[in-house]
């Protein structure tokens, strides 16, 4: 019986094997060449899967912490502002036991039950706060201050005329010079509110609303309102059309059952128009 040859023993490294010693065969027949080149073969194959395996991990890696990455971290990728302020998360505030929300199908007077000065927008991050608009309620003087001194009279009769609950403010100033107040008018009733609105909003509104911000000649419409689409509230917005002095004026009423805002923006040069609708939107956002 003929002895088989050894296998050598497979190297560690990848290194070409040892020959094994031709087996005697046939009297002059040489041994077979096969295992050798098979071997080969095999420790070819088993380099490339090799590299194959390693460019496909560091590809897979290099996807993966891409991914990971946001947005602004990656070359190339990062997302320009576009002039939005940053503001807290906002929520609803608490109601009354039993109180629905006004635009709800158990609230036909659309009443606002919930305490008007929770329902002011606060100011976006890096403002200073007015400390004359705080958040609190504010005498009606306040509020008629915002309008030019001829148009004072006839805006102070139209509240006497609506009965006027109270009037919540909130102000700030941004670090870009942009002055900005809300002022949440509270009525007795949805009817009230319309009405004023009517008297001081709709007042020839084939050219905008006689009674103007203190310092506004002329106005412009704007267009965004119809964007908004808060259920069951109205939207007025204007701006100070050129020629206008140094400054600017943005402002907007909002009617959203018995609660009437009127927000402002003023900045010099000119009021920007994205921080303004944002800031009327989320107000809007609180009412409805």
């Amino acid at each position: 019986m003929t002895e088989q040859p050894t296998e050598p023993t497979e190297p560690t490294e990848p290194t070409e094997p040892t020959e094994p010693t031709e087996p005697t065969g046939t009297a002059g027949t040489a041994a077979p060449e096969a295992p050798r080149r098979s071997r080969r073969v095999l420790w070819a194959v088993a380099r490339w899967t090799a590299a194959v395996v390693v460019c496909g991990g560091v590809g897979a890696g290099t996807a993966m912490g891409i991914t990971a990455l946001d947005r602004n971290d990656v070359p190339g990728l990062e997302t320009r502002s576009d002039g939005r302020w940053e503001y807290p998360q906002l929520r609803l505030p608490a109601l009354p036991v039993d109180r629905p929300r006004p635009f709800t199908e158990s609230n036909d007077g659309e009443i606002h039950y919930a305490d008007v000065r929770a329902l002011l927008l606060p100011a976006p991050a890096g403002a200073t706060p007015d400390p004359k608009l705080n958040g609190g309620f504010v005498p009606t003087d306040s509020y008629l201050s915002l309008y030019g001194k001829e148009s004072r009279d006839e805006v102070k009769r139209a509240l006497t005329d609506s009965t006027l609950r109270h009037i919540a403010a909130r102000g700030w100033t941004t670090p870009d010079g942009t002055r900005t107040s809300i002022h949440l008018l509270r009525f007795s009733s949805v009817a009230f509110a319309e009405a004023f609105k009517d008297e001081v909003v709709e007042a020839g509104a084939a050219d905008g609303p006689k009674a103007l911000p203190d310092g506004v000649e002329g106005l412009a419409l704007d267009n965004f309102a119809d964007d908004i689409g808060v259920s069951g509230t109205s939207v007025y917005v204007f701006r100070e059309k050129k020629p206008y002095g140094p400054e600017q004026v943005r402002w907007a009423y909002v009617q959203a059952g018995d609660t009437l805002a009127l927000i402002a923006q003023t900045r010099k040069g000119e009021a920007l128009a994205v921080p303004f609708q944002q800031t009327v939107t989320l107000q809007n956002q609180l009412l409805g």
